[in-house]
């Protein structure tokens, strides 16, 4: 069985830093330390993010990727003007993505020329687009996305507020599932309610997301290692609440494999 856990950082103390960011740890989780978690529990591959605080230089990530190409798939950070060559060679390697994460920055001109030239290069290659984005920011950026015929994969539920189901950022995202082109992330649910003993609010969007898409759109994410978060949640319990947000052993087979292993090209050799 080919569990995927596609939402997981590796990082380690003087790799070069993005000038804007909005945190760096200062301790080491290398690509060992993970593949050690995921072996611990029961999980056989995963996704590498590029994180935030490393900005668009994906060596270490890259080089990962390199070592374990029957395990491990990547999703990176570029600068729109990458060139199609450089996302090429990713490609060759396990990248299979590109990430915006747009938490406190404005949102970026999708429409631009610059921009319009990646979209191209990315739908040539068949690479998703993941975004993390708080809800309210939502339809700003998966209308451009879907516009310019990509795949979009959404992090950690969608970031709804408080209000959860009724969140209008939330609202919009079920809507975008009759487009068949979003995919979205049970992940991160400690950063959306950080309240770890009521799951009822993560537990009712799971439903709906599970009405709206479908198992079959949907995915599974540890968010290891946790940072800044990393002496509350531990590995295990992000698999509990999972299972605790989808109860059907059926929904979660395909949660768990057979979706991701399709979009992260489990099923295709390196």
């Amino acid at each position: 069985m080919q569990i995927v856990d596609t939402h997981a950082h590796i990082f380690e103390p003087g790799l070069n830093l993005a000038a804007v960011r909005r945190y760096a740890p200062d301790y080491a989780v290398t690509v060992h330390d993970y593949l050690s978690v995921l072996d611990r529990h029961g999980v056989s591959c995963g996704v590498l993010i590029q994180p935030s605080f490393l900005g668009t230089d994906n060596t270490y990530m890259i080089e990962a990727l390199k070592q374990f190409p029957r395990r491990l798939r990547g999703v990176a950070v570029v600068d729109p003007t990458i060139d199609g060559v450089a996302l090429e060679t990713m490609d060759a390697v396990g990248v299979v993505g590109v990430r915006l994460n747009l938490t406190g920055l404005s949102l970026p001109r999708l429409w631009e020329p610059e921009w319009q030239t990646l979209f191209g290069h990315l739908r040539r290659l068949d690479w998703q687009v993941e975004v993390l984005r708080d809800s309210v920011g939502l339809p700003f950026v998966i209308d451009p996305l879907l516009n310019a015929g990509l795949t979009v994969v959404i992090d950690h539920m969608g970031r709804p507020t408080e209000a959860g189901v009724d969140d209008p950022g939330f609202r919009y995202l079920l809507q975008s599932a009759r487009s068949r082109r979003v995919w979205v992330k049970i992940s991160g649910l400690y950063r959306n309610w950080p309240d770890l003993s009521d799951l009822s609010r993560a537990k009712d969007c799971a439903v709906r997301l599970l009405d709206a898409f479908g198992p079959e759109r949907l995915l599974w994410g540890s968010d290891w290692p946790h940072t800044q978060n990393e002496k509350n949640i531990r590995y295990a319990m992000t698999q509990q609440q999972f299972e605790a947000c989808v109860p059907d052993p059926a929904d979660r087979k395909i949660i768990l494999q057979d979706a991701p292993a399709r979009l992260f090209r489990f099923n295709q050799a390196i």
